[in-house]
């Protein structure tokens, strides 16, 4: 090129709406394939020079997204938000859900609020930072199978847990109305199966009613549930300030006229950082066995296994963390913090590569996984100005809350 030839003209940034259609598109219904999401995505980032980087699920039909753009090296923030989004199927839309449209200051279509209005922002603001000088680094961590419990952002972090280089702060985009959460309850998804003796229904007392075993446990479950209530720690920063359990499945039974041998209840603890979901379970084991031991001696089988289908780490960052105050002046706010009733991947960044977490996205919960899903524009606006504020802090290089926190190290276990 010579020195008379002009530079190409840049590439136009597309606006939010625009990439939130296109996202809103891609039907990524959990345990569906996001690949082409993340092809359209990974096509506006890598013409900008920002690096990108898969980490695959073990059939390779999804993937997570690790970009990054400014130096390499450690400190500076990820962005983390996942791209799958819950079921359509049985709800009263009243327009499509997977095309977005808009009325009345608010975007309507399935993830606007949960979460594809974040992600739209979010790749937005990577664009935008990739044509500054940037003296730390922003990424965009984009996770699949969330809402069935964080299941595929695990590999990746892995993977990144082996790496010396890592942020030094995660931001979580779910809806917060652009209020900073420092906590959310951890989970456990678990599933009792209660194994008794069939026999037809007219010789009852002779066979071992599963689905009755079932029922007691519950009861014993809700006495547990009562007793957390009454006397267990709490945290009153929560809506429900105590740990909670709750059945949502009860399977067995095939006909009237035969007596199950076999009872599915599954069930899930939502655990306040004060308590161990461990000794949790640990407790409803020995309910779980006192059902069952009365009747060993006629029926051998008898028995109520517990086992954990998936689960999620709390978080609980402290509210006087450099974290939030660098947070608070990004946003131009001091409101209080909150604390949020719905799980995210921030307890796992933490636990896995030891890093301070906030949850902060445009949006509320309350407009989430329901018919006719919407996420206000005042909100992305909001949510925008944020995002451009956190990148002049990484062109300036000066927040501590952003700088490396030592050598880089493993993760404390």
């Amino acid at each position: 090129m010579t020195q008379d030839t002009p530079e190409p003209p840049l590439p136009e940034i597309p606006e939010i709406p625009g990439i939130l259609a296109r996202l809103i598109a891609f039907p990524t219904v959990s345990r569906r394939s996001n690949l082409e999401l993340l092809e359209y995505v990974e096509g506006l980032l890598r013409p900008a020079g920002i690096r990108c980087e898969r980490f695959a699920s073990a059939d390779g039909a999804q993937a997570n997204l690790w970009a990054s753009t400014g130096p390499e090296g450690p400190g500076g923030v990820v962005l983390s938000g996942h791209c799958d989004v819950v079921p359509v199927e049985g709800q009263d839309w009243s327009r499509d859900p997977f095309a977005l449209s808009q009325a009345d200051g608010r975007l309507y279509g399935r993830g606007t609020a949960d979460m594809k209005g974040f992600l739209a922002v979010a790749i937005r603001a990577m664009l935008l930072a990739a044509r500054r000088e940037l003296r730390l680094p922003l990424h965009l961590a984009i996770s699949y199978d969330e809402e069935i419990g964080c299941l595929g952002v695990r590999g990746m972090l892995e993977a990144l847990a082996r790496r010396p280089d890592r942020p030094a702060l995660c931001i979580v985009g779910e809806p917060t109305g652009m209020r900073i959460a420092t906590g959310h309850k951890g989970k456990r998804a678990l599933r009792a199966c209660c194994h008794g003796q069939e026999g037809h229904s007219a010789l009852a007392p002779d066979a071992l009613n599963a689905l009755h075993m079932g029922a007691e446990f519950i009861a014993r479950l809700r006495a547990r549930q009562e007793d957390l209530a009454a006397s267990g720690a709490r945290d009153d920063g929560y809506d429900v300030p105590y740990t909670t359990l709750h059945v949502g499945v009860m399977r067995g039974g095939s006909a009237l006229n035969i007596v199950p041998n076999l009872c599915e209840l599954d069930f899930e603890i939502r655990n306040i950082a004060a308590d161990d979901p461990d000794a949790i379970i640990a407790v409803l084991s020995e309910d779980a066995e006192a059902i069952a031991a009365p009747h060993r001696n006629r029926f051998p089988q008898a028995r109520v296994e517990i086992a954990q289908v998936s689960g999620y780490p709390g978080l609980d960052t402290p509210a006087d963390a450099p974290a939030v105050a660098f947070l608070q002046a990004v946003l131009g706010a001091q409101a209080p913090t909150i604390k949020v009733a719905f799980g995210t991947e921030g307890g796992l960044f933490h636990e896995r590569l030891g890093l301070p977490v906030l949850v902060c996205g445009p949006g509320h919960m309350a407009q989430g996984h329901k018919p006719d899903e919407y996420v206000e524009q005042s909100q992305l606006d909001t949510c925008a100005a944020a995002l451009d504020a956190l990148t002049a802090a990484l062109e300036a290089g000066e927040a501590p809350a952003l700088q490396p926190a030592g050598s880089g190290g493993a993760a404390p276990e």
